[in-house]
This record gives C-alpha cells, sequence and structure tokens, in this order.
C-alpha cells in the first residue's frame, strides 16, 4: 500500500489549469480516504511549514480561475542540498508521505531531489510553454494560445486599418510552440522560433515584397520571446520596407485569464493519475499525455527526453503565409 498522506504544490510560474488539476488532486485523495494537505508558496511552503490541510469544501470554485489559488514562488534555498533534507525533515514532521508537484522541468527536478530524501513525489506539467519533452501537452498551454490569438485578432483590426505590420512577441523562451500555433491561427506572414534560425531578408523582408506584389497591404508576424530583439526587429523592418512596423509584447496577459475545457480536463486527467500513483506505492514519476492517454515516466528519464520541434508544421505555416 502507498502514501496515505500527501501534498500538493504548485510551483514555478503559474499556468491556468493549475488549480483545476489541485482540486483533482484534493478531491481524488480523500476518495481514496487519504489525508491530503495544500502547500502555500511552492517549495517555499514545505520550507517554511506553510501547509494547511484540505477537505472537499477547500477547493469549491476554483476550477473556473486562472492562476493558482495555493500561490506559487521561486525558492532559492530548496535548491541547495541543506534545502531539500530541511523540506523533507517539515513532511515528516508533519506526516507527509508524498507530495503532488505541480509545474515545469525546474519544480521535476526539485520533485526528484524530494524524492532521494525519502519523500514519494509525482510530478504534474503545469507550464504554458508546453515545453517539457516526456508530453504532448502542458497544463495551461491551450488557454495561453487562446488568449494569444485573441489578443493578435485584436492587433490585426487596427494594423489592417493603418496598412502597418505588427511585430508581435509571445511567450516561449526556449520552445517556439505558442509563437508556430498561434501564428497558423491568425494567418500570420511570418513565424520566428528560437529553434529555426531565420534570415532577416530572406524570411521577413523579401516575404513581405512578395506578399505586396499580390496586394496585401498589412502583416503580422509573430516572435516567440526566446528569439528577442522584438523592438529593434520592428524598426529594422520599417527601415527596410518603408512600411510602418509597430512592435508589441503580449507578455504576462498570456499567464492569465480562466482556464479552457482542455486544460480544465487534462489537468483533472493528470491530477487524478498522480494521487493513485501514490496510492499504489509509486514515487519519482511525471504524468504525462501522450495522444489522448495520460502515462507516467521516472523524473530523470523524462528530464532527459529531448524536445522535439514540429518542422512538418512550421513548413506548413510558410506555405500557408503570404
Amino acid at each position: 500500500m502507498g502514501a496515505k498522506s500527501i501534498a500538493v504544490l504548485t510551483s514555478g510560474g503559474d499556468a491556468p489549469g493549475m488549480n483545476a488539476a489541485v482540486r483533482a488532486v484534493v478531491r481524488s485523495a480523500l476518495s481514496f480516504d487519504m489525508k491530503v494537505y495544500g502547500v502555500m508558496r511552492g517549495y517555499n511552503g514545505l520550507l517554511n511549514g506553510d501547509v494547511k490541510e484540505m477537505s472537499m469544501r477547500s477547493v469549491s470554485d476554483i476550477m473556473q480561475h486562472g492562476g493558482t489559488a495555493l500561490f506559487t514562488a521561486r525558492s532559492p534555498e530548496f535548491n541547495t542540498a541543506e534545502g531539500v533534507k530541511k523540506a523533507a525533515d517539515k513532511c515528516r514532521a508533519m506526516g507527509i508521505e508524498g507530495v503532488v508537484v505541480i509545474g515545469g522541468d525546474g519544480s521535476f527536478r526539485g520533485a526528484r531531489d524530494l524524492c532521494g530524501e525519502g519523500i514519494s513525489c509525482i510530478g504534474v506539467p503545469g507550464t504554458i510553454d508546453n515545453d517539457i519533452a516526456c508530453t504532448d501537452y502542458t497544463i495551461g498551454y491551450d488557454t495561453a494560445l487562446n488568449t494569444a490569438m485573441e489578443m493578435i485578432d485584436r492587433i490585426r483590426d487596427t494594423t489592417e486599418s493603418h496598412d502597418r505590420c505588427s511585430v508581435v512577441e509571445v511567450m516561449g523562451r526556449r520552445c517556439g510552440d505558442i509563437a508556430l500555433h498561434t501564428s497558423i491561427a491568425v494567418g500570420a506572414m511570418a513565424t520566428l522560433v528560437p529553434e529555426v534560425p531565420y534570415d532577416f531578408q530572406r524570411d521577413i523582408v523579401d516575404r513581405m515584397k512578395l506578399a505586396q506584389s499580390t496586394g496585401k497591404r498589412h502583416y503580422i508576424i509573430v516572435v516567440a520571446e526566446g528569439v528577442g530583439h522584438t523592438q529593434d526587429l520592428a524598426e529594422k523592418i520599417q527601415e527596410a520596407t518603408g512600411i510602418e512596423t509597430r512592435a508589441t509584447i503580449l507578455g504576462h496577459v498570456q499567464r492569465g485569464g480562466s482556464p479552457t475545457l482542455r486544460d480544465r480536463v487534462v489537468a483533472s486527467r493528470m491530477g487524478y493519475h498522480a494521487v493513485e500513483l501514490l496510492y499504489n506505492g509509486a514515487s519519482n514519476r511525471v504524468v504525462a499525455l501522450k495522444g489522448e492517454t495520460i502515462v507516467d515516466y521516472d523524473i530523470t528519464e523524462a528530464l532527459d527526453m529531448p524536445r522535439v520541434f514540429d518542422e512538418n508544421l512550421y513548413r506548413i505555416s510558410a506555405r500557408l503565409s503570404i
């Protein structure tokens, strides 16, 4: 038999759908007759003992809200061996045998370290960037995509009215998935992502001239955050083409908002699976979505997997975008 008393925390950047995952963890644990605790502000909460026992009603009416009801924070202290040992000792003192960690790669490394100190941990992927290699989908991604699409649709209205070019930066420091999928959805003329080097003349200026020759008079260029220099790029485009060009950085608006149905359902499935693993005695696992099936991997195996960028979809985007 596995853990009889567990905790749940959210760590790293917040993502819409985290609350649905927390709700699923709490209610699944209670349905298995397990005690369940909510840890406030990520690993900091474990270190400081900022933990509260949860009931069915503790997670009422949180699923439809963005962010995380447990809050989140970075924890430099937990990144030390002493900090991990202190957190494990706190867990033992409170009778916590397992922890569900909802977050990204950094959060999973922390979970693996905590496992090394004898506390069973299960990771649940929650990050808008969709940048965790072991899973096809991360909680928050769909909501972020829809938010970015809606914002760019609004930007397009004014871009079209003034015959402008708009360079729009979306989130994605190491991963271009938000940029690529949003770009297709809004009919952007060009997409710049960290995974694919670009040539300014060939991929932007020449494409704009080709589009002009077909009668196009306004342009949207979507840039992933990891490519950077968005304002400089806009100025360079205006100088090279003579077309008025504006830069917009969408920023943290992409993190917020009510999660979509997909994020709520996937988060609920993942949260349930995480509790089931702990109930059955598993540890050091990451929950993942493959196709439409919930699976799980060893944390170290998951962290070592190379992330694969969809180059075929990128080529399709380029062909559709003139």
